[in-house]
């Protein structure tokens, strides 16, 4: 073995070292873990450090803030509110109804820990109307993170986008979501029907009779939301949907951008600037605290992410433009004819990073590097979404435990649990349908 393969190897070992122990530690565990790898690649192997993916930090800031503002605001309540309304009109179309209602969720405020308020909805109306409660979760939790990869103001769609810009300029906002749009819900709804018939019914579930035996399911209702102030709570709501409305039309619409010197303003400038400007308006109409925007679980999470991504793709930047010779000519032509590889290499990172965000920002530009088409990375991009693998993220974690009944669980082998069945078929369908919806684009010169 040459010894600067030698030295890739033990180089990689080091990357996901920092990986995996950062994941384990939780919280900003993953961003410091990056850094201390960073650390030892650069002092210890002398690589030169990479790219510090600062825009991609500051669009996250900037949707962070809007999306906080939001929620201290009653927004998210409200939103919570709607969404109790239609599960309750519509129990028996719960599994189908329940994803698309925390797809929702998250495409609108770009972060997946928004499905918090609404599984608890889920749970008690699938018990209240005997359908077994695993079902509706499970695929909601799956939806939840799905639409990370189709949400315009998402971590890892600016990231993505970021990337893609400056590897193809001509490349723009409405490309991707022309594809991630459709394919992940066609992969959530086929999960969901999927989902229809998994399991026992919940009155003959032994799980669920145990409990009824031990009086463990006495009479307990879900509590509707209160909402302290409904002007509030639908301002804030209106104007981060036109933030994002907005965003959209500029990232899709080149030519009404403005032109500074010739150069159009760079979109992860737009981004930052409507989102704050929407954050400022939602503070000032509803008088909001601004103290208060940053107590909750949105704000948190998505500083976390912000830090996850500071560390992890600055690391992961210097690893790969230092090996990129012996990348290109180990595995460039397997990667090119053989794309879906790259797409499982998405996957598995995604298991271990946590994170869509952190994978694109870690992974994609190798990618990019290996001179995949951009059209072949937008129809991989929902392949980031396996960090439902292994059952221990805060949401599935959520599902569980809101669960009363008990259906929806961790299996006795750890991987066979409620989320493995409906977030491959959701994952391996958007794929499928990535591509498909390039080769139908390409062929009605749309693309």
């Amino acid at each position: 073995m040459e010894s600067s393969t030698l030295m890739m190897i033990l180089e990689l070992i080091v990357v996901l070292a920092a990986i995996i122990i950062g994941a384990r530690l939780g919280g900003i565990g993953l961003g410091v873990m990056g850094g201390m790898g960073l650390a030892v690649l650069v002092f210890g192997f002398g690589m030169a450090p990479g790219k510090i993916p600062i825009d991609v930090m500051l669009m996250i800031a900037a949707v962070i803030s809007a999306a906080a503002a939001m929620q201290a605001a009653g927004g998210l309540d409200y939103l919570v509110h709607l969404a109790e309304k239609l599960l309750r009109k519509n129990p028996s179309r719960i599994t189908i109804l329940s994803p698309l209602v925390t797809y929702f969720f998250t495409f609108i405020a770009g972060t997946g820990h928004i499905a918090y308020s609404v599984l608890p909805v889920i749970a008690e109306v699938a018990r209240e109307t005997k359908i077994r409660p695993e079902r509706p979760l499970g695929i909601a939790v799956i939806a939840s993170q799905q639409a990370i990869t189709a949400s315009p103001i998402s971590a890892a769609t600016a990231a993505f986008l970021g990337l893609l810009i400056a590897f193809n300029p001509s490349i723009t906002l409405l490309n991707i979501l022309m594809v991630s749009i459709p394919a992940t819900l066609i992969g959530v709804l086929v999960g969901a029907i999927m989902s229809r018939k998994v399991g026992k019914e919940l009155e003959d579930d032994p799980e669920y009779q145990r409990r009824i035996k031990e009086g463990m399911l006495a009479a307990e209702e879900g509590k509707s939301v209160k909402i302290k102030n409904l002007r509030n709570a639908k301002l804030s709501v209106i104007f981060f949907i036109l933030a994002t409305a907005l965003i959209v039309v500029f990232g899709s619409v080149k030519s009404i951008q403005p032109v500074f010197d010739g150069t159009p303003i760079k979109m992860e400038h737009i981004i930052e600037i409507l989102m704050l400007t929407a954050s400022a308006i939602i503070l000032l109409l509803t008088k909001t605290n601004g103290i208060e925007v940053t107590k909750g679980n949105v704000f948190i999470a998505g500083m976390q992410a912000m830090i996850a991504i500071f560390g992890i793709a600055w690391m992961g930047d210097t690893f790969i433009a230092g090996n990129m010779d012996i990348l290109r000519g180990s595995i460039e032509g397997l990667v090119k004819n053989m794309p879906w590889i790259f797409g499982v290499a998405l996957f598995v990172m995604s298991i271990l990073l946590y994170s869509q965000a952190a994978t694109v920002s870690a992974i994609m530009p190798l990618g990019i590097a290996l001179g995949l088409s951009p059209w072949v990375l937008i129809a991989l991009y929902p392949a980031v979404n396996g960090y439902f693998f292994i059952p221990n993220y805060p949401t599935i974690v959520a599902a569980i435990n809101f669960d009363r009944t008990g259906t929806t669980h961790i299996g006795k082998y750890i991987l066979n649990h409620s989320f493995m069945r409906p977030g491959l078929i959701a994952s391996i369908v958007g794929v499928a349908a990535g591509f498909a919806l390039i080769e139908i684009y390409k062929g009605i010169n749309l693309f």
